[in-house]
C-alpha cells in the first residue's frame, strides 16, 4: 500500500494526488490519497512507502494544509528510518521561491530518517505543460524507481 499525502492551498496538490493514485492503481499498485493534515505522524513510518505532494504557497511558505504536518513533525520528532519516499512538488518558476514547499518537507523527512525514492518531481505552472500530466511523468518515474529497488 502506498499512501499518497498531500498538502494544498487551492486544491491543486489533491488533484495531482488523485492523478497519481489511479495511475499507480493502475500499474499494480494499491494506493490511497490521504490530507496531510490527516496524517497521524507518529504512525507514519509504519506506512513503508509514502507520496509526499505539496505545492508552494505565497513567497515560499507551505500551504495552509501542509503546515499541521510539517509542525506535528518537528514537534514529535519520530524515527522515519523504516520509511521510503518519494517527493512531488507544485510551483512557479516565476517565482524566486519555486518548489521551496516541496524542499521543506522532503528535507524534514529525510532528517528524521526516511529514504528518498527517485528524483524530486516538479510541476513548473509557468511552463504551460498539464498538472495532471507532470503529475503522470512523475509517477511513471517513480514507479520504476520502486521496481529497479525491488528486481
Amino acid at each position: 500500500m502506498i499512501t499518497v499525502l498531500f498538502g494544498t492551498e487551492s486544491g491543486n496538490s489533491e488533484m495531482a494526488a488523485d492523478d497519481i493514485a489511479q495511475f499507480l492503481g493502475e500499474n499494480g499498485e494499491e494506493a490511497k490519497v490521504v490530507p496531510m493534515e490527516e496524517c497521524d505522524v507518529d504512525k507514519l513510518s509504519a506506512s513503508g512507502l509514502v507520496i509526499v505532494i505539496t505545492s508552494t504557497y505565497g513567497e515560499g511558505e507551505l500551504p495552509e494544509t501542509t503546515q499541521p504536518f510539517y509542525d506535528a513533525l518537528c514537534a514529535s520528532k519520530p524515527n522515519l528510518a523504516t520509511l521510503k519516499f518519494g517527493a512531488f512538488g507544485l510551483g512557479d518558476s516565476t517565482y524566486e521561491t519555486y518548489g521551496n514547499g516541496i524542499d521543506v518537507v522532503a528535507s524534514l523527512l529525510s532528517e528524521l530518517g526516511a529514504h528518498q525514492i527517485g528524483e524530486t518531481g516538479r510541476h513548473d505552472a509557468a511552463k504551460g505543460v498539464s498538472l495532471s500530466q507532470s503529475a503522470l511523468n512523475w509517477a511513471d518515474q517513480f514507479l520504476a524507481s520502486i521496481n529497479r529497488r525491488a528486481a
